[in-house]
């Protein structure tokens, strides 16, 4: 496997790059979300999600030392159960959370409470604030509502670029067809360090 085929197979060396490589574009899309005209992004490390749900918020917290989640549009939390990636879409103008699968294998709704629970828990901590349950949604995004693939092999490019297009606020256009391009592409904006 090279690197530009980012899919996450299940044993060896070429998973813990590609989690390493989508942890990188996420941080991309942060650098880029400092500029004038894009929403405030935050991204959280592959590993946070792994972590909260097997410990809870006071192992995970350390994820969010020194940043308040709050003051960000949105923050993107990628999930890596299974042998797959997934995204995790938290919206704080919308107060919605949702959870995006590009092969439908789970709905998520499971994921988007237990961030919610999380995000309880970090604004009374840090603000001193409760969230109001009656004010938030949740939503795991069906397979007719966003771009899916056709393969085993394309969940952390369909992940990267789900990241892309919402940091950037536009409508999930994309379709598998898109693949091969999206994967030259991300390779050389993750070896030039910035995004086209």
């Amino acid at each position: 496997m090279t690197i530009s085929s980012f899919g996450v197979k299940p044993h060896g060396p070429c998973c813990c790059i590609i989690l390493l490589i989508v942890n990188f574009y996420m941080h991309l899309l942060m650098e880029r979300s400092k500029k004038q005209g894009y929403p405030a992004v935050h991204a959280l490390d592959v590993s946070f999600y792994s972590e909260l749900s097997s410990q809870g918020h006071a192992a995970a917290k350390r994820w969010t030392t020194g940043v308040d989640l709050f003051e960000h549009d949105v923050v993107l939390v990628p999930v890596y159960q299974n042998f797959h990636l997934t995204l995790a879409v938290i919206d704080m103008r919308e107060k919605t959370i949702k959870y995006l699968d590009s092969a439908s294998f789970n709905s998520g709704i499971q994921i988007c409470e237990t961030l919610f629970k999380y995000l309880q828990e970090e604004s009374w901590q840090k603000r001193q604030r409760k969230l109001a349950c009656s004010e938030w949604t949740v939503h795991g995004m069906r397979a007719n509502e966003i771009p899916q693939q056709q393969n085993g092999d394309d969940c952390g490019v369909f992940v990267c670029k789900y990241a892309d297009y919402i940091a950037r606020g536009k409508p999930l256009t994309f379709t598998q067809s898109d693949m091969p391009y999206f994967r030259k592409r991300m390779v050389w904006e993750i070896i030039h360090q910035q995004l086209l």
